[in-house]
């Protein structure tokens, strides 16, 4: 193959927003494949106690990278595609349709990551999930059923790919049932586990927790905003990064707090240590 026939897109010939667009989705790729690497190399710099959810944000930042992967494999294509039709109605009508293809690779990633991430909550607290079982159950179960119902949401397409408009917000009505669920769940573990964690993990849970109800908004959304005449590309971006906020952040959050408790136990351990020598 000629260097001359492979294609790298320029927003002289697709645009500059689709070029924004492609450069989030592949600058999170690699912020992922590194939060990846970092996840297993850091392992053993937390406590024993910590070190399950270490290995939960490494399954999580390799799913959502191998996801991203994915989506700007097909999204390059796309703007390969774009290069070639200069009406600006046709250019947004490829986008629109190309949306839905991309957002399957999304359901598909949060189908995975969004329960390793609830599991990776509950971790903060110290919580032994024997204990929970029931709670547990309740909070897995709602978070399928709300990626569940939003995939069969996006799917509500006519034969032409235009969006039904009234079964998709019907659809996603469903889904918000699942999604209320879980803040709530997760406040009722709050109040009877919140003794068992130190200071700086309490803080943690409660930033992690605060995520589902600020930072997830973000989705449903953008759900809504589809059905309006508006170009998918912003709402790519605005997912890109809350999905970097939402597994990259919290996996920072979790790891800066499980860090600070060994750095706090050290001493602590060392004081008994010396009051027993005494």
């Amino acid at each position: 193959m000629e260097l001359a026939d492979k294609f790298i897109p320029t927003a002289g010939v697709v645009g500059i927003l689709p070029m924004i667009t492609y450069f989030f989705l592949v600058v999170t790729t690699y912020a992922f494949l590194g939060h990846f690497i970092f996840a297993l190399a850091s392992r053993t710099s937390v406590g024993p106690e910590h070190r399950t959810s270490q290995i939960l944000t490494a399954m999580i930042a390799a799913v959502a990278g191998l996801s991203y992967y994915l989506i700007q494999y097909y999204y390059h294509d796309l703007l390969t595609e774009l290069a070639r039709v200069t009406d600006p109605n046709d250019r947004q009508t490829l986008i629109r349709e190309s949306y839905t293809a991309i957002g399957q690779y999304r359901y598909m990633d949060w189908a995975v990551t969004t329960p390793l991430l609830l599991i990776k909550i509950l971790l903060m607290l110290r919580i032994p999930l024997h204990e929970i079982k029931r709670p547990l159950a309740s909070l897995l179960a709602a978070d399928f059923f709300m990626i569940l119902t939003g995939y069969i949401g996006e799917q509500q397409m006519s034969f032409d790919n235009e969006i039904l408009v009234g079964p998709k917000l019907i659809w996603g009505a469903v889904s918000t049932l699942g999604y209320a669920v879980i803040p709530f769940v997760l406040y009722q573990l709050w109040k009877q586990f919140a003794h068992r964690a130190l200071p700086e993990e309490q803080q943690a849970y409660r930033l992690m927790a605060l995520t589902t109800v600020t930072f997830w908004g973000v989705y449903p959304i953008g759900y809504i905003l589809t059905v309006f005449n508006i170009d998918l590309n912003y709402i790519h971006i605005a997912f890109t990064i809350a999905d970097v906020i939402n597994k990259v952040g919290v996996g920072v959050v979790a790891y800066l707090a499980s860090k600070t408790a060994v750095e706090r136990r050290v001493p602590e351990d060392a004081v008994a240590t010396a009051h027993q020598l005494g």
